[in-house]
């Protein structure tokens, strides 16, 4: 935290910070009783008026703090680069992890990306913000409604924060606009290598589609068309089973595309599980995308799945970023 050369804490930010990572340290409750403070580390969304500070962190969550309550705080840099796994921009994943979880139907809004694919996944039918839509904010989401409407769809905008690149201001902006945040979830990343080293694979069968079987064991219930074309859909797509009795053991899906590859719809029989029928899915699965020339991998993983961060914690992967879904005021969700 900023102290000057007398030692005392300093506030060196302003509203012209607007945009820029800070880290801020506020009295904490009412009063300086025993002068408790908080601190806040996250990208400095909006100044207002009446003298109220938003601070996006990392998570996405938002932080409201009267001017009047800061001790000390001071612009920081940028959150450092993953120190173990592959180096990654988010607009680089953004756009991998697009192309892995595929849209029946896309089209281009400036440097934004408009998906549709019947409602199956917020994920395909949301528009995908990376750069500048082409028009000024209003008019932009005026046409994301428009377009998500003329399909009988609710209009979504995924976003991003946690990261160099990510879209705290947006965010932010959506919500001033009575936009509302449904879905976070978080974008991890690790080497490719040490998932493939960690288990045999045995009795691991792979295949181009998804059969019967393996759709038995999907979680989500009665597949569509539409939701079968997405999971085919990508790059290079395979699927895993593990044989059981009437339905597989476990399943997992894999897209390899250039040196990435994205793991997802890796499920287990809950009356099977910590029995290491995960990790050898996903041994099986990278084993196959190392033998396509990948060598980085990706996977999403919602923030309450306890279980699925531990698996993927051993594995070596770690959080790149964190993703939010914002429905359009008055819209219905699916």
């Amino acid at each position: 935290m900023e102290i000057s050369a007398a030692g005392r804490f300093e506030v060196r930010i302003t509203a012209a910070d607007v945009g820029k990572r800070v880290s801020v340290r506020r009295l904490a409750g009412n009063g300086p009783v025993g002068e408790k403070f908080t601190d806040t580390v996250g990208v400095l969304t909006s100044w207002d008026d009446d003298g109220t500070l938003t601070i996006t962190r990392r998570d996405g969550e938002i932080v409201r703090i009267p001017a009047s309550a800061l001790v000390a705080a001071k612009v920081v840099p940028a959150a450092p680069a993953r120190r173990r796994g592959p180096a990654a921009t988010y607009r680089e994943l953004a756009r991998v992890a697009s192309r892995g979880w595929p849209a029946l139907e896309s089209e281009p809004l400036g440097a934004w990306e408009l998906r549709a694919s019947g409602g199956f996944t917020r994920r395909a039918n949301s528009a995908l913000p990376t750069g500048d839509p082409g028009l000024p904010l209003d008019a932009a989401l005026d046409a994301v409604r428009r377009w998500y409407g003329d399909r009988g769809l609710p209009a979504y905008v995924q976003t991003a924060t946690g990261a160099e690149g990510t879209q705290e201001l947006l965010g932010a902006e959506l919500e001033r606009r009575g936009w509302v945040r449904e879905v976070s979830a978080e974008l991890w990343t690790g080497s490719l290598a040490p998932v493939a080293d960690r288990a045999e694979g045995a009795g691991v069968l792979l295949s181009r589609s998804a059969d019967e079987a393996w759709l038995a064991r999907y979680q989500r219930k009665g597949v569509s068309e539409v939701a079968l074309r997405v999971l085919t859909a990508g790059p290079s797509v395979w699927f895993a089973t593990v044989p059981g009795e009437g339905a597989p053991a476990a399943i997992g899906r894999l897209v390899v595309d250039g040196r990435w590859a994205g793991f997802a719809a890796v499920e287990v029989d809950p009356a099977l599980r910590r029995r290491g029928l995960a990790c050898e899915v996903m041994a099986a699965l990278a084993r196959r995308a190392l033998e396509e020339g990948a060598s980085a991998a990706w996977l999403q993983v919602e923030t309450d799945n306890t279980g699925a961060r531990a698996l993927y914690t051993g594995l070596g992967f770690g959080a790149h970023h964190a993703y939010h879904h914002y429905r359009a005021p008055g819209a219905d969700g699916r």
